[in-house]
């Protein structure tokens, strides 16, 4: 990859976390989104490739007018096939989960990979990690613990799929860290949007059920603009800002998805998930603040 392709960092911290917080945005919409067209009937095979046939026309509509059909070719094809099913497991898994569960404890579960990101990181790609950054690991799946609760009358086995669905994504950031350098951004989102379409194409061809409200019709289609809108956002807001000044930003969806989960489906958060979150983002952020301290200092 020559120097040119990598867009250069400008310290604009403020426009980055203006750009941070609108992608998160964004991908709250993706959510609220799915759990809608899923409510009114929607199949989920259905949701799931809008989702990234949408994002792939408008990641390629971007994209390959501005460099070329070399953006299409990867360095690592076989990283970024597996990085693209990861996702792709996470989109079904989360978007499964949504049908039965509210959007705050499912945003709040996949909060916590950081947590699985952590411990993935050990057997794959060899990192080493002390001890307090294990006491937080722990910590954090205590709060993970504290949503689900398990031990309850009203405990829903659909958290399975949500648990499923945060493990997944935590695979593919673990993959996105082993191309990083070696793969442009544009080369990645366009991999991870067209495998996922090009997967679930059949499958929805099979089940489709185009719905008859034009609302539906047009929320079908935003689902996959909230998603391509959200990645380049989030993209983009790293050329500005630092990660570390970013991260905290991220938690601002579980506050959105909390104000949604209300006015869209009259669903208000429990206690223990809102206890649960603090518990979770506070670990995560820890595990963050860890590991850039880690970098910094060359160990563990």
């Amino acid at each position: 990859m020559t120097p040119a392709q990598i867009a250069p960092k400008e310290e604009r911290t403020l426009l980055g976390v203006g750009l941070m917080a609108l992608g998160v945005t964004f991908m709250t919409c993706i959510d609220t989104s799915a759990k809608w067209l899923l409510l009114s009937g929607v199949p989920v095979v259905q949701i799931v490739f809008m989702r990234y046939a949408v994002a792939l026309c408008l990641t390629a509509g971007w994209f390959l007018p501005r460099e070329g059909v070399s953006v299409l070719r990867s360095q690592r094809p076989l990283l970024q096939a597996l990085r693209s099913f990861a996702l792709l497991g996470s989109t079904v898994c989360n978007f499964a989960a949504l049908q039965f569960l509210p959007i705050t404890m499912t945003t709040t579960i996949m909060f916590a990979g950081p947590i699985a990101v952590t411990l993935l990181a050990i057997p794959v790609l060899g990192e080493k990690v002390g001890i307090r950054r294990l006491a937080a690991v722990c910590t954090g799946f205590l709060g993970v613990i504290v949503v689900v609760q398990p031990w309850g009358a009203e405990f829903d086995p659909a958290v399975l799929l949500s648990v499923c669905a945060m493990l997944s994504a935590s695979l593919y950031y673990i993959l996105t860290r082993m191309i990083a350098g070696a793969e442009r951004t544009s080369t990645s989102q366009i991999w991870s949007s067209g495998i996922a379409a090009a997967a679930f194409l059949p499958f929805a061809a099979m089940h489709w059920s185009w719905p008859d409200a034009p609302v539906a019709q047009i929320v079908l289609v935003m689902i996959g603009v909230f998603g391509g809108t959200a990645h380049t956002l989030a993209t983009v807001a790293h050329r500005y800002a630092d990660a570390s000044i970013l991260a905290p930003v991220v938690y601002v969806q579980i506050v959105e998805a909390a104000v949604a989960g209300i006015l869209v489906f009259g669903s208000w958060p429990t206690p223990w998930t809102l206890l649960g979150a603090a518990i979770i983002a506070g670990s995560s952020w820890y595990i963050y603040r860890r590991e850039r301290a880690a970098k910094r200092a060359g160990g563990g």
